[in-house]
């Protein structure tokens, strides 16, 4: 039977030590990964292996100027796993090819009270085959925060928190994009050192974005979710409530125009009404009506727990994993798989 926990790592040191405990560590998931990631990015849009190739190098040259020390991680990764630099960055801008890569998730942020920490969370909706190459991640780097993250080997950032109370989770945001840019991951990662929400757009603002992005998180000034285009940021805070949410459509009134552009994504509007309808029902919700909440069927199939069905396109995906963060407390709550039947493990950054 498949546990119900992720494989756990941790590594330290310096950029290029920090990539080859990882490639030691988990270098079968990661030969795994690489060599289905484009296979899989098929499933939905069809991209040769030559204009993969090229979008991944002309974005290598973006990562080089803008955080030349996370290059040296990935090298000291692909040396470790003995995996090409080139295929670990394609794992890193496989969304930039299809756009939606981070297709269908339901995220949430809540301001802590006197009886709950602060909590960013999300039920992310992807492939499921993802699960068998997802790890639970803490980097200790020698001159930077330490964070755990929920990810797969390979990717050099996703969904977690860093010791300056950061947290994060990511989805989609369908909005005009470009080929080659900053892949959003390591714009995330960079991100995770900051001590402010401010310090933390900031960084968000300087990188030359490939696509959009939708950024959910609790910082220390409290819960935020930025919408981000690819040459704009917009800022979302709770008003009159405790907690912000989204889905995957524009929520911001300077982008809702941007809507009318693009295809609705797996039911985002529903989405997101049945995520406020759950919350707002409470003055304050607690953790475990936020995991209710999480395990909705309201909609199915494309409700906010995600099962398979027979959508042509979108139809495999499924919630692969639930995650619900609490920077304060130094730990997060995962399942694996679905929320509705699969028990939440805690994971803890001593």
């Amino acid at each position: 039977m498949t546990s119900t926990r992720y494989p756990e790592l941790t590594v330290s040191g310096s950029p290029r030590q920090l990539g080859q405990q990882i490639g030691e560590s988990a270098r079968e998931q990661i030969r795994g990964f690489c060599q289905i990631a484009l296979e899989r990015v098929n499933k939905t849009m069809c991209v040769s292996k030559d204009r993969a190739a090229l979008i991944a190098a002309e974005s290598t040259r973006y990562v080089a100027d803008w955080c030349p020390d996370l290059l040296e991680e990935i090298r000291g990764t692909a040396e470790a796993a003995g995996v090409l630099e080139a295929d670990l960055m394609l794992l890193q801008i496989r969304n930039q090819l299809t756009g939606d890569e981070d297709a269908g998730c339901t995220s949430l942020s809540l301001s802590g009270d006197e009886s709950r920490a602060p909590i960013v969370a999300q039920n992310w909706d992807n492939d499921p085959i993802l699960d068998e190459f997802t790890v639970v991640l803490t980097r200790r780097p020698a001159d930077k925060p330490a964070t755990m993250m929920c990810t797969q080997a390979g990717l050099i950032s996703y969904m977690g928190f860093s010791e300056t109370c950061i947290g994060a989770c990511v989805n989609s945001l369908p909005a005009p994009s470009r080929n080659v840019g900053v892949p959003h991951y390591f714009i995330l990662r960079q991100m995770y050192d900051a001590t402010s929400l401010d310090e933390a757009t900031a960084v968000l603002a300087s990188a030359h974005r490939a696509i959009p992005v939708n950024i959910m998180m609790t910082t220390p000034q409290g819960p935020a979710n930025l919408e981000a285009t690819v040459d704009r940021i917009r800022t979302l805070t709770p008003v009159n409530s405790h907690c912000v949410t989204h889905t995957n459509h524009c929520v911001h009134p300077d982008f809702k125009y941007i809507n009318g552009d693009f295809a609705e994504l797996i039911q985002s509007y529903p989405r997101k009404k049945r995520i406020d309808e759950l919350l707002l029902a409470h003055d304050s919700p607690d953790l475990q009506q936020v995991k209710q909440a999480l395990r909705d069927h309201s909609g199915h199939p494309t409700s906010i727990c995600r099962h398979e069905n027979s959508d042509p396109q979108h139809g495999f995906w499924t919630t692969v994993f639930s995650i619900v963060i609490q920077p304060t407390l130094r730990q997060m709550q995962i399942t694996r798989g679905t929320p509705c039947d699969n028990p939440y493990e805690t994971y803890t950054m001593n």
